[in-house]
């Protein structure tokens, strides 16, 4: 792998953790997103792929209206 590249895969995201502390599943995410998503962007998520902006931030608000807490990026994800 040359320097340059972004390491895309970064492990286990604390999102993990957050969901099992609330007995969550993806599919719940899924249920409370007011946006589309998918059971992909959340296996994603939680595995450390890196995600834009944007998907990021469905998940957050998906998260946030699951659990009915205020998260902050950096509570559920350990990379910028």
């Amino acid at each position: 792998m040359e320097k340059n590249e972004l390491e895309r895969n970064l492990g286990d995201q604390p999102l993990v953790a957050v969901m099992a502390e609330h007995n969550l599943k993806s599919h719940d995410l899924l249920v409370a997103s007011r946006v589309p998503m998918t059971h992909k962007l959340v296996a994603r998520a939680c595995k450390g792929r890196r995600l834009t902006n944007r998907s990021r931030k469905v998940v957050l608000e998906a998260l946030q209206n699951a659990t009915g807490h205020i998260y902050r990026m950096t509570d559920i994800f350990n990379y910028e």
